[in-house]
């Protein structure tokens, strides 16, 4: 959870269900495996958070230009999580790929660091427990799970990357228009 949650993709899925398993096979305890996975993102998190604060600004302001990044979109972040901050770190556990990069925006805007870990425990408690409990009930069936999550992870990655070349081709028309 910590690698993941440190913005290097590894999906927590299989890592938690897998805990779950575990637990079903009495290696660990379920809510150990919980607890182990909750702090693991919040570890994780906070690393991703100080790589936005620390580096963040200045890479932006160096290479952001190649991304469409400009000075106008720090002063929006920093509005937006000065008032919307708390909930979306909240909301943003709960899903896919957001749930990995959503520490970088929080850095880079310097969010309140208290706010950011109390929200990032509570959003990643009931992501975490019900994978957990996922892998731990079904148990005998974990490598038909394993497979379809595998599948779905794949799919949901390539639709990530064709959504971000099309913005960016699409923001590219429009500045040479």
């Amino acid at each position: 959870m910590v690698i993941e949650s440190a913005c290097i993709p590894l999906p927590s899925e299989l890592i938690m269900t897998y805990a779950g398993f575990e637990a079903f096979r009495h290696n660990i305890g379920l809510w150990p495996a919980i607890i182990a996975g909750v702090l693991g993102n919040v570890v994780g998190s906070l690393i991703a958070y100080y790589v936005g604060k620390w580096g963040g600004r200045p890479f932006l302001r160096r290479y952001g230009k190649y991304i469409l990044f400009s000075e106008k979109h720090f002063a929006s972040a920093e509005h937006y999580f000065s008032r919307y901050g708390a909930i979306t770190v909240l909301i943003s556990r709960i899903l896919p790929a957001i749930r990995t990069f959503i520490s970088l925006p929080a850095g880079i805007a310097s969010m309140n660091i208290g706010r950011f870990i109390i929200f990032t425990l509570i959003g990643s408690i009931p992501f975490v427990a019900l994978l957990a409990y996922i892998g731990f009930a079904l148990g005998q069936n974990w490598t038909t799970i394993t497979a379809h999550t595998d599948i779905l992870s794949y799919l949901f990655g390539a639709i990530l990357l064709l959504a971000i070349v099309g913005f960016w081709i699409r923001n590219r028309k429009n500045k040479s228009a």
